[in-house]
């Protein structure tokens, strides 16, 4: 009787010692984490990005978060925002990724939602739904369902809260008293429930993650760019229900809501002039002076450049922020204005290229790399500016968060990074100089 006692007891610690030991983060300061935007499939030409064409990110990347699901404004359920993509009979896009993991086993693959995919004029659902319990209820009840029916390991909150609106250039002594809330902005509009959506965005956390649990699967939050963080997320109530925190602290000026000056668009400390939140490091330190653990915090860095048009009014120099007028010219894979793939960039970079642009580097390692062509006087043609990043500034940033004690990376997205190897036959550069920077 005894030795079947000790037996028992035995199998009870040895299996409590594996939970603990499965509980351990293996990525704790080296998360390369991959965003996916499906609808790349979508473009034409060399642009077009399918599913085969993650295999050779996948070995870098620790975790794949594919965008993005949406929230049905009528039920407050989750959906595909791209049915057809996603989960319709030609192309089941979520079944064959989750699938993925049987060549990649260790690789975590999350199904995020909101991402600013979903339709602005829609995005009041996302504070709907933090309102009453029966909505966080249908919300989180579909949830579950989604990823059990397509096997996900996990959910990431990309939560649409409205956008901050644009900010004023300040000198740095205003800045500074610009107040501790307003660090993040202001609302676009007035939010008369703000502290309701905040305390119902925690409950939706709470919760979702109470159910994740029992399931073994994970919950992990992407702050968009220009969401206001000190107003919509209890730092302190959410953390410890989250695997990890997303910072996409990258787009801080855009030629949309920058249209006339073009600026550093994911500089990592504050400089002079700026808004001291348009950066890296102060965001970061807003999360982990709430008390965020390093380890859950990751970085995200663009494989994209932001661009804007340069005209006759636009200084000689090039030194943002530089006058401008709007996005520039679209890109042949991207075809999207003011935005460049970096397969795009890279190859007007290149000595004989057509529409050759002047790389101009940053030796402070503080605000990133530059391009630009002047408008020309003589031909009328429009100039343009050229706000990037490449694998040597992503190296860097990789080196910020692992001299901070940080999480890791998180890379927005794969398809925006040179996945063919156009520039010199090396697939996922950006991803490669981030993640060999941290190991």
């Amino acid at each position: 009787m005894k030795l079947l006692i000790s037996t028992a007891v035995a199998v009870v610690l040895l299996a409590c010692v594996n939970s603990a030991l499965s509980a351990v983060d293996s990525h704790e300061h080296t998360k390369v984490v991959c965003y996916w935007n499906s609808t790349s499939f979508l473009r034409a030409g060399p642009g077009k990005f399918n599913v085969d064409d993650l295999r050779p990110a996948l070995s870098l990347c620790t975790h794949l978060i594919y965008g993005f699901a949406g929230i049905n404004a009528a039920n407050f359920e989750v959906i595909p925002l791209n049915p057809s993509l996603d989960t319709g009979a030609g192309y089941g896009f979520y079944r064959l990724v989750t699938q993925l993991k049987r060549q990649f086993p260790d690789l975590k693959v999350y199904l995020g939602i909101g991402g600013n995919a979903d339709p602005y004029e829609d995005t009041h659902k996302y504070l709907l739904v933090t309102e009453t319990s029966e909505a966080r209820s249908k919300f989180i009840n579909s949830v579950i369902r989604l990823l059990y029916d397509y096997e996900f390991d996990g959910v990431d909150l990309a939560w649409q809260f409205p956008e901050v609106r644009v900010k004023k250039q300040r000198g740095t002594f205003g800045s500074f008293w610009h107040g501790v809330k307003k660090v993040f902005g202001a609302g676009k509009f007035k939010d008369e429930k703000e502290d309701d959506h905040r305390n119902g965005f925690t409950n939706i956390v709470r919760d979702l993650k109470a159910q994740l649990r029992t399931k073994n699967k994970a919950l992990s939050l992407t702050v968009l760019p220009h969401v206001n963080a000190s107003t919509y997320y209890d730092a302190r109530t959410i953390i410890p229900h989250l695997e990890a925190i997303h910072i996409l602290a990258f787009d801080q000026s855009t030629p949309e809501r920058n249209p006339k000056k073009a600026d550093y668009p994911a500089p990592v400390y504050e400089s002079y002039g700026r808004e001291q939140s348009d950066n890296i490091d102060t965001q970061a330190r807003y999360w982990l002076q709430n008390g965020t653990p390093g380890s859950k915090i990751v970085i995200g860095i663009p494989a994209f450049a932001r661009t804007w048009k340069l005209t006759q009014d636009s200084e000689a120099a090039g030194v943002p922020p530089v006058t401008a007028d709007g996005p520039g010219g679209e890109g042949p894979h991207t075809n999207i204005p003011g935005l460049l793939s970096y397969a795009e960039v890279c190859s007007r970079l290149t000595e004989h290229a057509v529409g050759r642009i002047r790389r101009v580097n940053d030796p402070s390692n503080k605000y990133g790399p530059y391009a630009y062509q002047q408008y020309n006087a003589d031909t009328k043609a429009d100039g343009i500016w050229v706000g990037f990043e490449d694998p040597d500034t992503a190296g860097k940033k990789a080196n910020y968060v692992k001299s901070k004690g940080l999480g890791g990376v998180a890379i927005y997205d794969l398809s925006l990074d040179d996945f063919r190897g156009i520039c010199n036959g090396d697939k996922f550069p950006i991803v490669k100089g981030a993640k060999f920077k941290l190991v």
